[in-house]
């Protein structure tokens, strides 16, 4: 009895000064914590699991942009965490490369200290990597890649024209042929999903991946107390199957030559050491699976993005429609070359989608270099050392005070001005300046995707190539509007919602064979 009196007294203390030190650990963070100035919702101020909450309902930046048009330019989003809204935080974070690295949070993501072009925090080390990485992207490199990537593309079109005048879902279509072409390109590897089952699985084991990763880049003790290991459990089988997928395409392109195909391996292979034994936790496997993922995922994404738009603007896509088909004769012509870099219009309705329906909806963060002793300041703000910092994309891409009319899709924004009068082209020009130096979708910098020339290529010939053969418009009835931000009050507006990179679905669209072009005659040429 004695024994139980004791132990209830014990308990009552230990309560007291759980409740004690929880009471002194919010006074501070609301009070005297340096941040403590900044505003933000009063959740945010206390905990990080303001942000993994939103995390893992997938609404982060949705929310985020919502707290800026609240708040101002500058939020708290978490006790050590602030979140800025400028073209001046934006470029003076990124591009700071001597005093600014990424967070903590990145190495979060890393397994067994085998580190990538993407999560390394060594400046040197990422420098290193980048350059290795950049062999991949150079123009001489994307040359090279082309021939990879055409047949998938023809097959995407083959497939359009099966079920022409049928609704096809195009997050669908395009996951799969974005994720052939990067395998392709990643390491010479047909993993076949347009046209067969098999490996359909794969882009949904890498959203899952990224689902659990954004939570602990935004909740870090979700992964510090093991509870990610959840889903690593309950989703066990589908992400093992996952690395033996990537672990075969791998071991089979380390047994073929090193130059056996254009592919990414063959660009950065001189550098590597040999690990075929050690696949899991080898160079290359880290830096394939970035290249699939920043090949694969974000690219559907921008090309779905821009299918929707283009289906909800008939303006915007006859404009398009004409470019395309007054600019080239056949549908063959239409390849990595002057011809395609000179339709501007082409590329504007590209990067309108991209400000509207980032691929990468997310927060970058970012921290001071622990090294680095000098006072930092941002946009006129100090920076108390210990603090994570950043950008929100989809924030900074509907700022209205830089993108006017942020949800609506206005591809011309990007076009220099068509005013003959020089006071309003002037003009014109300042905010089309203000706009390129705020537009976000693949970051700036030295940690910019390093991937962006190979995306813009692939992006541009699937809308060019489709636009040559076919016409579409939104299916009708309840699948048309698949896609729509309904719940957002903007049914223009593409529904993305966030995983580190962007989960969606739809648009349905319907195809048209356009009678004056043949596409079974080009395919049989091309073959």
């Amino acid at each position: 009895m004695f024994f139980l009196e004791i132990l209830n007294s014990a308990a009552e203390y230990v309560a007291y000064a759980f409740v004690l030190t929880l009471l002194l650990i919010v006074s501070y963070r609301l009070l005297l914590h340096p941040l403590s100035s900044y505003p933000g919702p009063f959740l945010a101020k206390i905990t990080d699991g303001y942000a993994g909450v939103l995390s893992a309902q997938k609404r982060l930046p949705l929310v985020t942009w919502q707290l800026h048009e609240r708040y101002g330019s500058v939020i708290r989003l978490a006790p050590n965490r602030l979140l800025f809204n400028s073209v001046t935080a934006f470029r003076s974070i990124y591009q700071n490369d001597d005093r600014i690295t990424k967070s903590f949070t990145y190495e979060l993501l890393t397994r067994n200290k085998v580190y990538s072009v993407f999560n390394t925090l060594d400046r040197d080390l990422h420098r290193a990597k980048r350059k290795l990485v950049g062999h991949a992207f150079s123009e001489r490199s994307i040359r090279s890649f082309e021939p990879a990537l055409i047949p998938q593309v023809d097959i995407y079109l083959k497939q359009l024209l099966q079920s022409s005048r049928q609704p096809v879902n195009m997050t669908q279509k395009l996951g799969h042929l974005a994720i052939d072409i990067v395998a392709q390109l990643a390491l010479g590897y047909d993993l076949e999903t347009q046209t067969s089952e098999g490996h359909r699985f794969f882009p949904k084991a890498m959203t899952l991946s990224f689902f659990v990763s954004n939570i602990s880049h935004h909740f870090p003790i979700f992964h510090k107390v093991h509870t990610n290991m959840v889903f690593d459990y309950i989703f066990y089988a589908t992400r093992e199957r996952f690395i033996r997928v990537i672990e075969k395409m791998v071991r089979s392109r380390l047994a073929l030559d090193t130059h056996a195909k254009p592919d990414f391996f063959s660009s950065v292979a001189h550098a590597l050491p040999n690990e075929a034994v050690k696949t899991r936790d080898s160079v290359i496997w880290k830096e394939a699976m970035v290249f699939l993922v920043a090949g694969g995922d974000t690219v559907a994404t921008a090309m779905t993005a821009a299918f929707f738009y283009l289906s909800r603007n008939p303006a915007c896509y006859a404009r398009l429609a004409e470019e395309i088909r007054t600019t080239f004769s056949s549908g063959s012509d239409i390849k990595s070359g002057l011809q395609l870099g000179g339709c501007h219009y082409l590329r504007a309705c590209i990067d309108e989608a991209l400000r509207m329906s980032p691929p990468i909806s997310a927060n970058l963060w970012r921290q001071q270099v622990a090294t680095d002793e000098q006072p930092l300041v941002i946009d006129g703000h100090y920076i108390p050392r210990g603090t994570l910092f950043g950008v929100n994309i989809y924030a900074l891409s509907h700022n209205a005070a830089i993108f006017p009319e942020p949800f609506t899709f206005k591809p011309e924004r990007w076009l220099p001005s068509s005013s003959t009068d020089p006071e309003i082209a002037g003009t014109d020009e300042a905010a089309r300046k203000l706009m390129l130096e705020a537009f976000a979708s693949f970051s700036i910098g030295p940690r910019n995707c390093v991937g962006k020339p190979l995306a813009y290529l692939e992006t541009s010939l699937v809308l060019a190539k489709t636009l040559w053969y076919f016409d579409f418009e939104a299916a009708s009835g309840p699948l048309g509007s698949v896609g729509e931000g309904k719940d957002r009050g903007r049914l223009g507006e593409f529904y993305t919602e966030d995983v580190f990179s962007s989960t969606h679905d739809g648009p349905f669209l319907v195809f048209h064979p356009r009678q004056s072009v043949s596409l079974e005659e080009d395919l049989k040429i091309h073959a």
